[in-house]
């Protein structure tokens, strides 16, 4: 049965097509039958992944594929660090949470994620797979080759792995498609992040790791259609086909592995760095508040982030009661990136924040798209493509608009749905 929920996140389907039009080139060039398609196929793979008769068999068996990779992780993790990643305790535990160090349950998660992506890659499954994804983003949504590749390789790969995958028509691309590129980049995650997510997660919602890796193929439509409308391909111009044998190759199984190892130590020492650096700047920003009052409290960032984006998460299909709190949730990810917002997500106990509030925001905020993945998109296409670094610099913030954009969309598309293929 439809409620006001549903209406409401149809609603905010409505304003955010609007506000990326607002800001559109072409005004006149509004991407009628992209709309109505990428919302279509955002809406037909929920229904696959969670409607299908077996298909809750399908996310019981990723659920426990996660809790598996979780377990075997933690004893490397322990092997390494002993009683620091939660071994053998030399003392009496009087608070087991205090064990939780997000070094050492959540990062090592990375490093064998990233390994396993790799050699799934050198095997061609994980090829495979974003080939079809490909294959169907290229035909329902007029993608060409190059794009619709890249496309479907940010649903498993990091924002700057997937261009990779194309780097021999990164310097074909228009205009259009390298926006288009960017912000799909930002509005997934990589498949290492994803399971790390998932384990965040899994305490407090139901099938979090189905949810999570619904999150991040249900979004890469969504930014699709959000980059074509903001700016939208020119007649005649785009279509670049891709070549299947891509430029991110390993020599073997083992190569694999040890890159795969490698490139994941870079994400696990870029996000620890991210994070020290922000939640710092967080806090250095609330000292400087700590002087005002607002309503009987100190002022802090947190409080005002939460202010402003309540309409934003109300629109999402939140109740009102819950939009504050799932608005501090949006401004913690757009500011502080999507690992901490999901941590913040994972402490909430299941008694104070409704099960669709938190589904919702588990679909919201599963995207790269943070301020500090402004400076990574930067840093990493301008390696790839030195020659584009200015168009680049004048199309990042445009992307992160977009990208955020983009994960609201698929919560709202998620929202609009009857709660009970969910259950």
């Amino acid at each position: 049965m439809f409620s006001l929920l549903n209406l409401q996140s149809l609603l905010g389907l409505v304003v955010i097509v609007a506000a990326c039009w607002g800001l559109s080139e072409n005004k006149r060039a509004f991407p009628w039958r992209l709309t109505l398609g990428a919302i279509a196929v955002q809406a037909g793979l929920v229904l696959a992944l969670f409607a299908i008769p077996g298909s809750q068999g399908v996310l019981a068996a990723i659920t426990g594929a996660v809790d598996g990779l979780a377990a075997a992780t933690n004893r490397g993790t322990q092997f390494v660090f002993g009683y620091l990643a939660g071994g053998d305790q030399p003392y009496v535990v009087g608070n087991e949470r205090a064990l939780f160090t997000f070094a050492f349950q959540v990062l090592p998660l990375i490093l064998v994620i990233s390994a396993l992506s790799a050699l799934l890659w050198h095997w061609k499954v994980l090829k495979w797979i974003t080939y079809g994804f490909g294959l169907l983003f290229q035909r329902t949504m007029g993608l060409g080759g190059a794009s619709a590749l890249a496309v479907a390789a940010n649903i498993f790969l990091g924002m700057i792995e997937s261009p990779i995958v194309i780097r021999a028509y990164l310097d074909k691309l228009t205009r259009s498609e390298l926006f288009l590129m960017m912000v799909v980049g930002l509005a997934t995650v990589a498949g290492s992040t994803m399971v790390a997510y998932a384990a965040i997660l899994s305490p407090v919602l139901a099938n979090a790791a189905g949810h999570v890796l619904v999150a991040s193929i249900v979004s890469a439509p969504a930014g699709v259609l959000l980059a074509r409308i903001i700016i939208p391909e020119k007649p005649g111009e785009g279509g670049a086909v891709a070549d299947y044998n891509s430029a991110l190759k390993y020599d073997s199984a083992i190569d694999a592995i040890v890159k795969g190892t490698s490139d994941g130590l870079m994400v696990v020492l870029n996000i620890s760095a991210v994070l020290i650096v922000f939640v710092a700047l967080v806090a250095l920003v609330n000292v400087m508040l700590g002087g005002f009052w607002l309503f009987g409290d100190h002022v802090t960032v947190e409080r005002l982030l939460g202010w402003a984006f309540m309409p934003v998460a109300w629109l999402t299909g939140v109740e009102w009661s819950e939009a504050g709190k799932a608005g501090w949730l949006l401004g913690v990810k757009l500011t502080l990136t999507e690992f901490v917002a999901f941590i913040e997500l994972g402490k909430v106990p299941a008694g104070e924040m409704s099960e669709r509030t938190r589904m919702l925001m588990t679909y919201a905020l599963c995207g790269f798209a943070n301020i500090g993945s402004v400076g990574i998109t930067v840093t990493g296409l301008s390696v790839l493509m030195p020659e584009r670094r200015e168009e680049v610099l004048g199309l990042v913030w445009k992307g992160l608009f977009a990208g955020f954009l983009a994960t609201l969309m698929t919560a709202c598309v998620v929202g609009a749905m009857p709660a009970t293929i969910f259950s």
